[in-house]
């Protein structure tokens, strides 16, 4: 969980940045693109769990 609210702390601040020196965030601009990133993070937990079965 700690890793988590890092990881968390560290994105409110880079956006910050991003924003006050009004560059484009380096982020998905919409849902579908963060849906995108959730999709493939769990795909490699499926594919690494299905391995881990099958090893």
């Amino acid at each position: 969980m700690k890793l988590e609210i890092i990881a968390l702390l560290i994105g409110i601040i880079t956006g910050g940045i991003f924003t006050f020196a009004k560059l484009p965030l380096p982020a998905p601009p919409t849902i579908a693109g963060i849906s995108g990133i959730v999709g493939i993070f769990l795909g490699a937990k499926i594919v690494e769990y299905v391995m881990k079965i099958y090893a």
